[in-house]
């Protein structure tokens, strides 16, 4: 045992220092697992060695058992940077405040390596081509080499003549490996197009010095020379003219190539182009005024909350047009279809600056220039659309003719037109109305003029027949000629308007203040006569809900409010200048506007307050602007303000000018016309009791100055 002990250790092979470190730490961990004690010293091997000195092992250190040393502790990457800010606010012009960001883009690297590309004509790109290339393309990826190819089939053929030679060559047929640092495929390899600069090369325009002696014959012989170019030009035209049939039959066998010049200019003469750049040219507005779009649907006055009485108006649109920059808005009327159609009628109240106009069809969905334009010889000083027909449009001119147009017509010339011979006006006609059907179906309308008459017109076929309904006589006595012939004076008639729910009644205003109330019944005197105001009469309007009230204005600076079967107006409101129009709203019995010379619009309430305005807004922004004429429309919250100027203001009333009265809970709002007669009843009964108006007599109105 002895020698073979010292045979082994003879044999045996030098122990490196780690390995028998790691087997002393894994005896001494062993020994402690089968309960070796340093103290006891009793069945303690006799090689083993304590190395706890030797390892370093401090005191305070962990004892892991196996279980704990062998756990892996996995450690989990999320997309989620710690480092990404949370609190970030920007301004957002959707909402138009500032709001927090929801999301951050993160970017959180947790790996990341470094690669190198090699070169396909670098030795280390041939060299690992060589060890991984196959055996049989070893003599064809080294071909590239150059001399050590002509070796390597040098050999290949003394070694074997049979064998087929393997040139690689230019023209070799040999198999190319890829090289795998630089390689894409076939299908994906697109051509690019070079980047090329685009210049624009400009000639010069060609010059030549000349110089010449002017003299009489040098002049003659040039006027010579134009007259026969002129002659010339005259001849082609009228061998034009003759060839001008040759020409349309030859026209059908021309080819396409050839018309297709004149196929795109009819094209952009056509209807549906024209169409189609009418939607472009509306939707290019719609962005341009999109501020503008914003405000007429949403805005509402916040200030409206704490003034209980008090409204505004916000201006939206301003309608110009270049042509008539120097004429007077004389009328306006909303189209009776479509809400957002109105038409603008165009002349001079001046005697002395008479000379053509225009009535314009302008619509809110394109606010910079107007949908159809129609020019007159004379100034249009009235006009209206037909309630059932929304296309058509009569008109009064100052000339004393009417005419009724067709707007959807592209010659824009009127449908129908009075002459001297059809019994045309022989003054301004002031105001124009439609009116129902007569018993035969006919279309008819109602015109008042200067010259004291009020004239029914009725379309018949393709005539214009006209029957006279009323004159108005002044009450004065009739004074005599020289002769002794007996003259009657006839009143000059400004405006008129119907009854909304009785058609036969209806009152004329006149230039000398007074206020007629006739019916088409009785054409020979009034049923009734006012003595409304000191100046003329500009525009009297019947309420919209209310059978027996009416309003009127006048260039004696006042608004006055009647009821027909009274003489003494009910309400006088003193506005500082002359008032050019009144209008009753259509979603109230109790508001009405009214417009001035001094360029200021005027909003009533009476359910709110009897004796002053809810607002008094001055609406134009030159100087001397006079307002002619003013009009709720049918649906939105909005009116329209003419001026002398040409322009059209669109004006957004507040919520306190179109509020509906406080109702208390549990009760249902009252709506309907009813309702709104019941209102209107209840404001003039506190007028009409002299109770209730503090022992004041009936007959006494009561009158503001604002």
């Amino acid at each position: 045992m002895k020698a073979r002990a010292g045979a082994d250790k003879k044999n045996a092979q030098p122990v490196p220092v780690g390995v028998n470190l790691q087997r002393r730490l894994s005896q001494a961990h062993r020994g402690s697992l089968t309960g070796y004690d340093d103290q006891e010293g009793g069945n303690m091997p006799a090689n083993f060695i304590d190395d706890s000195n030797m390892l370093g092992r401090s005191e305070d250190q962990l004892k892991l058992t196996d279980a704990e040393l062998n756990e892996e502790h996995t450690r989990i990457l999320t997309a989620r940077n710690p480092q990404a800010a949370e609190n970030i606010i920007r301004y957002s012009y959707k909402d138009r405040i500032y709001k927090p960001i929801p999301h951050v883009d993160q970017l959180a690297v947790h790996y990341q390596i470094d690669s190198n590309l090699i070169h396909k004509d670098s030795d280390d790109a041939k060299r690992q081509v060589t060890v991984d290339a196959p055996a049989e393309g070893v003599e064809v990826a080294t071909a590239s080499v150059g001399t050590d190819a002509e070796t390597t089939t040098k050999e290949g053929e003394d070694e074997d003549e049979d064998k087929p030679k393997k040139t690689a060559g230019a023209g070799g047929k040999g198999k190319k490996l890829t090289n795998q640092f630089n390689f894409s495929e076939r299908a994906s390899q697109t051509y690019n197009n070079p980047c090329r600069n685009r210049e624009t090369f400009v000639e010069q325009t060609p010059r030549a010095a000349f110089t010449d002696n002017v003299s009489q014959w040098s002049i003659f012989d040039a006027y010579n020379e134009d007259f026969e170019q002129q002659q010339k030009l005259k001849e082609k035209e009228s061998k034009k003219h003759t060839l001008k049939k040759d020409d349309d039959r030859k026209k059908k066998f021309v080819p396409s190539d050839q018309q297709a010049g004149d196929e795109f200019a009819k094209f952009v003469r056509s209807k549906t182009a024209n169409i189609s750049l009418k939607i472009l040219e509306r939707m290019i507005n719609l962005n341009t005024f999109d501020d503008i779009a914003q405000d007429f649907k949403y805005w509402e006055d916040a200030a409206d909350e704490y003034r209980e009485q008090q409204g505004s108006l916000l201006p939206l649109w301003v309608f110009q047009y270049d042509m008539v920059k120097k004429l007077s808005c004389t009328n306006l009327a909303w189209n009776t279809q479509y809400p957002d159609l109105f038409a603008a009628s165009f002349g001079s109240y001046d005697f002395l600056k008479q000379s053509r106009g225009m009535f314009l069809i302008y619509s809110l969905k394109n606010p910079s220039f107007p949908e159809n334009i129609f020019p007159t010889d004379s100034g249009v000083m009235s006009l209206d659309f037909h309630p059932k027909h929304p296309n058509l449009l009569c008109c009064g001119f100052y000339d004393g003719s009417v005419a009724v147009y067709n707007i959807a017509d592209e010659n824009k010339r009127p449908k129908y037109q009075s002459t001297a011979r059809s019994g045309k006006h022989t003054d301004p006609v002031w105001q124009v109305r439609w009116q129902k059907d007569d018993l035969d179906s006919n279309l008819n309308f109602y015109s008042v003029s200067s010259d004291g008459r009020v004239v029914c017109w009725t379309l018949v076929k393709s005539d214009l027949m006209y029957t006279d309904i009323v004159q108005l006589k002044l009450d004065k006595p009739t004074t005599e000629t020289d002769e002794g012939v007996p003259l009657t004076t006839l009143g000059c008639g400004t405006c008129f308007d119907f009854n909304k729910q009785q058609d036969y009644l209806f009152i004329v205003g006149t230039e000398e203040g007074k206020i007629h109330k006739c019916s088409k019944s009785y054409n020979n005197q009034f049923l009734d006569t006012f003595d409304a105001h000191h100046m003329a009469v500009y525009a009297v309007r019947w309420n919209t809900y209310h059978p027996k009230i009416f309003a009127s204005c006048s260039a004696d600076w006042t608004v006055k409010i009647w009821d027909i079967n009274y003489k003494d107006p009910l309400f006088v409101y003193d506005l500082g200048s002359a008032v050019g129009d009144v209008n009753w709203a259509p979603y109230s019995s109790t508001v009405f506007a009214a417009c001035t010379a001094d360029g200021k619009v005027f909003v009533f309430d009476l359910n709110v307050n009897k004796y002053e305005p809810l607002t008094e807004q001055i609406v134009v922004q030159k100087k001397r602007t006079k307002l002619t004429h003013i009009t709720f429309n049918q649906q939105f919250p909005i009116v329209l303000a003419g001026d002398d100027r040409g322009n059209i203001t669109t004006l957004k009333l507040s919520p306190n000018l179109r509020k509906k009265p406080k109702v208390k809970k549990g009760q249902e709002v009252p709506e309907g016309p009813e309702a709104e007669n019941a209102k209107l009843d209840k404001i003039l009964a506190l007028i009409r009791d002299p109770d209730a108006a503090k022992n004041k007599p009936t007959t006494q109105a009561a009158t503001t100055t604002s």
